[in-house]
């Protein structure tokens, strides 16, 4: 699949994922539209059979069901996933700090029973605050944990504030690697060529992986861009308008 057509993609999953938001009367614009060009790299490039993903954020859902809807499954449009592995959601996430402690475990199950697959795991960058991540890394380094991948959806935003002003997490990288991961860095997660690059870089190598993928939260539409309040900021008004403009939808 060329970068055109994976381009062509995202602008299309932002605009069915801008109307659902007016559709069901909610929204978590600013954490849906930093992972776009994320989820569609894993599902149009990167995914194999025995792959699975777990979308930790998961009030960022509505994007990951749209895509899965494509995709010929019937996930429920809802803003916290709920386990429905037939079609394509392996966990119930939502509650911030679970859904990696989970992957590390089916990353865990997977290597004794010597099952094939990667687990994928998409976390927040406001859950690197969280104590059962820095546990998770400690039991999937100590076991080599080389089929978990961990990408961090860094776009230094946490709910309504900025990661400086609630709790720092510079050098981000450097604490993965002194916790005995391989990281990957990828400077712009909405460039295709940068993301596709970042995941070929992954080979096998006794070493659990993490990607932290700078994202800016809102992207697509650049008056709501970098912009705490877009965290669960309803739509309102003119904002549709302005949405809809931005986005091409007619």
């Amino acid at each position: 699949m060329n970068y055109k057509t994976l381009i062509k993609k995202a602008k299309e999953l932002r605009q069915e994922t801008f109307l659902a938001f007016i559709k069901k009367g909610e929204a978590h614009l600013g954490g849906s539209f930093s992972i776009i060009e994320i989820l569609l790299t894993l599902y149009e490039v990167i995914i194999k059979k025995n792959d699975k993903f777990i979308l930790s954020k998961s009030h960022a859902s509505f994007p990951l069901c749209l895509l899965l809807k494509k995709k010929g499954l019937n996930p429920s449009l809802t803003t916290h996933l709920e386990l429905d592995a037939k079609n394509g959601i392996y966990c119930t996430t939502g509650s911030l700090g679970h859904g990696l402690p989970i992957a590390t475990g089916m990353a865990f199950a997977r290597k004794k029973r010597k099952i094939s697959g990667k687990i994928y795991v998409m976390i927040s960058d406001g859950e690197c605050q969280e104590g059962t991540t820095w546990e998770s890394l400690l039991i999937a380094s100590k076991h080599k944990l080389d089929n978990l991948i961990v990408l961090v959806d860094y776009n230094k935003i946490q709910a309504l504030s900025r990661l400086n002003d609630a709790l720092p997490l510079k050098n981000l990288s450097k604490k993965f690697k002194a916790f005995n991961w391989k990281c990957i860095n990828v400077k712009d997660g909405h460039s295709f060529k940068s993301l596709i690059s970042s995941f070929k870089k992954i080979k096998k190598n006794a070493k659990p992986i993490a990607i932290i993928i700078n994202t800016i939260k809102g992207k697509g539409i650049k008056e709501f861009e970098d912009d705490p309040i877009w965290h669960a900021r309803k739509l309102q008004g003119k904002e549709m308008e302005i949405g809809k403009k931005k986005l091409g939808i007619l």
